[in-house]
């Protein structure tokens, strides 16, 4: 079943990455790009044919508000501690999604491992092992980026360590069951 999507002509020339080798490129000004998704605070068009990702501080070229990249602390709930942190750690990467697909990193049971490390009076060290549905999927880098960078925005965080690691293989089993109800694999 194909659905229409919104076409938006591109309002200047914008910064994008192509899904799924992860290479820079620029959508030039005029072309016509369909939304494919909007999550987690970037956007994946469809322009003459190939997919790419453009990132919510470029929004206003497909005519959306721009939103800023995380810099601002994130406070976890309740006092500093290794598990306030891990419990907002998890929440934030729930946050992050594949470009391809509308399901976030958590759900589609690509992270394997988060551990957070006392360093000392609200100093925390998280320690990130994930994979992807794919060993060649280039967008593996960027994604471990972003979640990176949304783990270094929780108060009391001084450093992270995303590892992309292929030992186990990731399989569908590893979905959870809202992330099968949402691709349609129940």
């Amino acid at each position: 079943m194909h659905h229409e999507r919104e076409q938006i002509e591109v309002s200047r020339d914008c910064p994008a990455v192509s899904v799924p080798y992860g290479a820079p490129v620029t959508i030039e000004k005029g072309c016509m790009a369909q939304i494919t998704q909007k999550l987690g605070g970037s956007y994946t068009v469809y322009v003459d044919g190939n997919l790419y990702r453009v990132e919510g501080v470029d929004a206003d070229a497909l005519g959306f508000e721009p939103t800023e990249a995380v810099n601002t602390p994130v406070m976890p709930e309740g006092p500093l501690s290794a598990e306030s942190v891990r419990d907002m750690a998890w929440s934030l990467l729930a946050t992050c999604f594949d470009p391809e697909i509308p399901v976030d990193i958590v759900n589609l049971g690509l992270v394997y491992r988060c551990e957070v490390e006392t360093l000392g009076p609200d100093d925390y060290r998280i320690d990130v092992d994930m994979t992807l549905t794919a060993p060649g999927c280039g967008m593996g880098t960027m994604i471990a980026d972003e979640a990176r960078v949304k783990l270094l925005s929780i108060h009391g965080v001084s450093d992270v360590n995303v590892n992309l690691v292929w030992d186990p293989p990731w399989g569908r089993e590893m979905m959870s069951e809202l992330a099968r109800l949402e691709m349609g694999m129940m």
